[in-house]
């Protein structure tokens, strides 16, 4: 999770997050993590203004990308819920949000017995996309110039 919390920083004053002043703080960063590739894999979304975790899922079998267009497709459903429509979410995955785009998880990962419930989320997502207009902006997280999303979960090597 994010832990550059300051209260708040001196060239802010809608977030508690150092952020970049490109950055957005109405909006909400999501990011998944796999141990392996399939592995355990989580996904979560956290609020730019805040820091604060707003929703977490897993561990369960899968993949990284897959994580990465469940997370985006929680966060539009959750802000769909909340009648949001302005509230900005930012991902680093290209793929997941070209997949989320086109409402289609395409992955790779083999539908077997561990990965049948994994399968039933996705195609629940894929089924929201299909049937829900959304009007929120999904954005690429510039990575090499704004350092890790804050969503990220610091487990890289």
């Amino acid at each position: 999770m994010y832990n550059n919390l300051t209260n708040p920083p001196a060239n802010r004053h809608d977030t508690l997050l150092s952020l970049p002043l490109e950055v957005k703080a109405n909006a909400w960063a999501v990011d998944a993590s796999c141990c392996g590739n399939p592995g355990p894999m989580e996904y979560q979304g956290i609020d730019l203004a805040t820091g604060a975790r707003i929703f977490h899922f897993g561990p369960c079998h899968g993949t990284n990308n897959i994580g990465e267009f469940l997370a985006i497709v929680h966060a539009l459903a959750l802000l769909y819920k909340q009648g949001d429509t302005q509230k900005t979410i930012y991902s680093d995955s290209y793929n997941a949000i070209l997949w989320v785009k086109k409402k289609h998880c395409k992955t790779k990962l083999a539908r077997t017995p561990q990965t049948e419930e994994l399968f039933q989320v996705i195609e629940r997502a894929e089924q929201w996309l299909r049937t829900h207009a959304y009007s929120n902006p999904v954005v690429k997280w510039e990575t090499k110039k704004w350092g890790e999303v804050p969503a990220d979960f610091g487990r890289k090597k």
